[in-house]
């Protein structure tokens, strides 16, 4: 069934857990180096592998972080909390449990901002975040007979992000699972790198007939490591959802995997209820209480976040929608453009060259916007040369700009000025200009004075080059109209 006959007839149902690794130098309950790329098993130790007579402690950033994404997201803080033993056997799980909170997740409630389908804004209810340690790693394709575990990956701290029920469509999960990467992002707790696990999402999605209030059954799909594939398992499983339901059959409670290759999902195993991991509170572990002077503390430590930001240029400043979600998507980015427009009213201007010449830089040299040559002082005083007319815009990105990548000390002003490239502001020296264009091209000329306006274009590029780009282009057209009507 394709899906615009499935989405005819049903309705979507998509709730959304994301996995985010934090980057803390060291592991959520013991001093273990925490870093992704190690060779397998040299990041343990008797605390991570499980070993007997071993204690966790907590790690205090671990908290943090956790607190920070909470009043990012307007959750509320849990004030008093304690941690649960979550168990099941996995070869990759050493202890046979994680440390994880079960009936006192550190943050409640909350909500996330995305697009919908329509473009419109949407507010995604969050049920919970709440704070555990991650698995090992389980390895099939590097030996043919048996499979692998590395347990670097074992006790690296992770929060958990899960929503209500509340997503409709795959767009609507693609925005969603893109909004939390940059969130993270920029409270700089998540590199939110999915190929390499540091952000896995898990999908909950069943549907129901349209217009009916009963959710269907649910079906689980695991550790997708791209955006692009979370949008399009979702987009397969309401196809075969529908497809089932049209053929008279039960959907079954499955946990599946997405085979990218292929686009479809696979069943994994039955899907297990919370019961069947038997919680029980972690009893080496004290109840966690954290003060409200601690909540305000990390609270005012917040930087900018990019909802705001985007408000603050599309509805403030009065850029495009385009432009302010273009400018929020890095907080690097961000950052540098809020520098700029701190000593400069040309607020679109200053957008312009971020989003144009800065992105195409950057893009061509591989390199982040913190490895940006030029200060955004000298980039504000370009502007406001431009502005000023004593340069033009086209020999300021064509020549001024390169050669401020070469010597990014330099102001622009000085650069200008030793290279010759100050507008000619001098009107004798313009009205020379333009004669001895005329006599080099009587024909045109002629043309010209008997109102061939379509010639503008082609004396203007005349002056351009006989000026090597410095000639001031509003002065230089009204010379150039006002000597062929003084020549009439």
């Amino acid at each position: 069934m394709k899906l615009s006959q499935a989405l005819e007839k049903y309705e979507p149902v998509i709730g959304i857990e994301i996995h985010a690794q934090l980057n803390t130098n060291s592991k959520a309950f013991c001093s273990d180096i925490n870093e992704y790329g190690a060779v397998p098993n040299t990041q343990t130790s008797p605390i991570s592998l499980g070993h007997p007579g071993t204690l966790p402690r907590f790690n205090k950033k671990v908290i943090n972080y956790a607190v920070r994404m909470g009043l990012a997201c307007n959750s509320s803080i849990t004030k008093k909390m304690h941690f649960d033993r979550k168990n099941y056997f996995y070869a990759d799980l050493p202890k046979g449990y994680q440390i994880t909170q079960d009936k006192t997740p550190i943050c409640r409630g909350g909500e996330i901002t995305i697009k919908d389908d329509s473009g419109n804004e949407k507010n995604i209810g969050l049920t919970r975040i709440h704070m555990e340690e991650d698995s090992g790693k389980s390895i099939h394709d590097q030996d043919p007979f048996n499979s692998l575990i590395d347990l670097n990956r074992a006790g690296v701290p992770l929060i958990e992000i899960v929503t209500e029920p509340e997503l409709k469509s795959s767009t609507e999960a693609y925005n969603y699972v893109s909004e939390i990467r940059k969130l993270l992002r920029y409270l700089e707790i998540c590199d939110g790198n999915m190929e390499e696990g540091s952000m896995r999402c898990d999908v909950n999605i069943s549907i129901m007939p349209i217009g009916s209030t009963t959710f269907g059954q649910r079906v689980e799909i695991k550790n997708l490591n791209s955006i692009r594939n979370v949008q399009r398992s979702i987009d397969y499983e309401i196809c075969r959802h529908a497809a089932t339901l049209e053929n008279g059959q039960k959907i079954a409670q499955q946990t599946r995997n997405f085979d990218a290759a292929s686009g479809k999902t696979i069943g994994m195993r039955s899907k297990e209820s919370a019961h069947d991991y038997r919680y029980f509170p972690e009893p080496d572990l004290t109840a966690l209480v954290l003060s409200d002077e601690y909540i305000e503390k990390v609270k005012v430590s917040l930087p900018p976040l990019p909802n705001e930001l985007y408000k603050k240029y599309h509805f403030k400043l009065g850029l495009s929608e385009y432009d302010s979600t273009n400018l929020t998507e890095s907080k690097e980015i961000a950052l540098y453009f809020e520098k700029m427009i701190s000593i400069t009213k040309n607020y679109k201007a200053a957008a312009n060259w971020v989003m144009g010449s800065i992105k195409s830089y950057l893009n061509q040299t591989a390199t982040s916007i913190n490895e940006f040559p030029i200060c955004p002082e000298h980039m504000v005083s370009l502007i406001e040369m431009i502005d000023s007319g004593s340069i033009s815009n086209s020999l300021a990105s064509q020549q001024l700009f390169p050669q401020m990548l070469k010597t990014p000390t330099d102001s622009p002003e000085k650069i200008a000025e030793t290279k010759g490239w100050l507008s000619k502001n001098d009107e004798n020296e313009l009205e020379n200009i333009i004669l001895t264009i005329f006599k080099e091209n009587p024909e045109e000329t002629t043309r010209f004075k008997s109102g061939e306006k379509k010639l503008t274009g082609f004396f203007m590029g005349k002056i351009m080059k006989a000026s090597k780009g410095t000639a001031d282009p509003k002065k230089s057209s009204a010379l150039l109209n006002k000597l062929v009507h003084n020549e009439n």
